[in-house]
């Protein structure tokens, strides 16, 4: 037991392991969405534009995908830190937000890492589920 608690000890002292180009600071999300009724021909374009957009001028995006299957659409985003998480939503409420809440239908948000509050007042129309990191690695 003793050496459990040891061992134990050391884990939690040396906090979660990150891999390279990870960092504590490292702020991304997991977003299911449904495509709006009669807007499926408009998916494939604002998704590219908003790609596009985030690839040119976001360097502080570090992953961006969305993936789909049917009327179900996923983002899954990260982010180098909280202030390039505000730097995206600055650009995406700017230029995009009004045809993708048009486009889409959100239906749950889950947000990774240390999200500050100004993230999570934009946020917060969303209802995300905050969720900090316990373990694992990124390659």
């Amino acid at each position: 037991m003793k050496y459990l608690s040891l061992i134990a000890a050391t884990m939690l002292a040396a906090g979660p392991a990150l891999a390279d180009d990870q960092s504590a600071d490292d702020v991304g999300w997991h977003i299911v969405m449904t495509v709006n009724a009669g807007m499926e021909d408009a998916v494939l374009p604002l998704l590219d534009q908003m790609v596009s957009a985030t690839k040119a001028n976001e360097p502080g995006a570090l992953t961006y995908d969305y993936m789909g299957a049917g009327d179900q659409v996923h983002i899954v985003e990260r982010y180098a830190d909280n202030a390039a998480a505000m730097t995206h939503m600055g650009n995406f409420g700017a230029n995009f937000a009004e045809k993708f809440l048009q486009t889409f239908s959100v239906n749950s948000v889950a947000v990774y890492g240390p999200a500050g509050d100004d993230l999570k007042a934009v946020l917060e129309p969303f209802a995300p589920a905050y969720m900090a990191r316990l373990s694992g690695y990124t390659r």
